[in-house]
């Protein structure tokens, strides 16, 4: 459950990090549409109209407000996917009100519904983002009220005026998908071991630092493991290099099947790995250490129709008795892999201090 929360915690973390960039463009996206607004009403003799520019200062005046309300009043503590949907409704909502004081559909602001498309397409998805289209094309009918609705002339305008919108509105939402797509791989690559699959020591690090401050905090015992295999060499000198990749892929496996989902294993570099054990005391981390061990032991390795033995040495060390930060742990327990190869191999050795 620890690390569950663990990885929630993680993926709201950077789902925040992600949403505050998008919140950035948004907020820049909101300024341009008022600059344009603005400039609309500067040249294009709109303020020769009393009413009309009246009209179109306090729709600008309202927008203006309600973004700095949105933005720098602080009444959302976080950002989130909903009021980034409810900034893009305000939007196609003020430009509704500007299109209906410049000529209505006649309006050379039309085009301006395509800020809030692709608003909605690079931040809400696609369902959110045909509802956007949904609402403008219901806007673009209010707009249109008094004229021939059923006419073919005005369906033929109306298709034409939404195409683009609806052009718009898929290309952006694809190419925002993609981008999802090539930063989720981009992370999942920095933090996983290509060879074996399991995380690589930045993955350990972000998993296991926040999971041990957690059982820290609690004052819950934990137990690292260092295990590191007895004969890659000489897998690797008899079978080649080939071989020795599939055996540190047959020991992430082994060792991965003698773990909780709790857990936390990475590879540490070389023929070296290491799993963080919560809530785990040092009884309980030398059976899961035996436990590792003899199954590597009694499931050998196919190579070429033989069967090659293998074996590990692991070190153990736990919270508090043999360190009180990760960084201790994990060097007591190397300290203590190293004890268990001088002693013979293939050996569980817990950490003790020198006397």
């Amino acid at each position: 459950m620890a690390l569950a929360e663990t990885k929630d915690s993680t993926r709201i973390s950077i789902e925040q990090e992600e949403l505050r960039g998008i919140s950035r463009t948004v907020a820049e996206i909101h300024w341009l549409l008022l600059i344009l607004v603005l400039v609309y009403l500067v040249f294009s003799g709109a303020r020769e109209d009393g009413e009309i520019s009246a009209a179109l200062t306090s729709g600008l005046l309202f927008y203006g407000a309600a973004i700095m309300s949105f933005r720098y009043a602080n009444f959302y503590k976080r950002e989130t996917r909903w009021k980034i949907g409810l900034e893009s409704c305000l939007m196609i909502v003020f430009v509704t009100w500007v299109l209906w004081c410049s000529g209505r559909l006649a309006s050379p602001l039309l085009n301006l519904y395509l800020l809030p498309v692709i608003t909605a397409a690079l931040t809400l998805g696609k369902l959110a983002t045909l509802g956007g289209v949904g609402l403008i094309a219901a806007c673009h009918l209010f707009l249109a009220s008094g004229a021939e609705l059923a006419s073919l002339r005005f369906t033929g305008a109306f298709a034409t005026q939404l195409a683009p919108v609806l052009l718009v509105a898929y290309i952006t939402t694809m190419f925002s998908a993609d981008i999802r797509f090539g930063l989720t791989r981009a992370r999942l690559l920095a933090e996983t071991d290509e060879l074996t699959g399991l995380l690589n020591i930045r993955g350990f690090a972000i998993a296991a630092n926040r999971l041990f401050a957690q059982g820290v905090r609690h004052d819950r015992a934990a137990s690292v493991l260092m295990i590191d295999s007895d004969n890659l060499k000489s897998v690797n000198d008899a079978y080649g290099h080939d071989a020795g990749s599939r055996l540190l892929r047959h020991l992430a496996s082994a060792i991965q099947a003698e773990l909780r989902f709790t857990d936390v294993a990475a590879r540490y570099g070389g023929d070296e790995f290491i799993v963080l054990l919560p809530e785990t005391p040092a009884k309980g981390a030398m059976e899961v250490a035996e436990r590792i061990r003899l199954r590597i032991v009694e499931t050998p390795l196919e190579l070429d129709q033989r069967r090659v033995v293998s074996s590990v040495s692991i070190g153990v060390a736990c919270y508090p008795e043999d360190g009180r930060t990760l960084d201790s742990l994990a060097t007591h327990a190397d300290r203590a892999l190293y004890a268990a190869k001088r002693d013979g191999r293939n050996k569980s050795v817990k950490f003790r201090a020198a006397a």
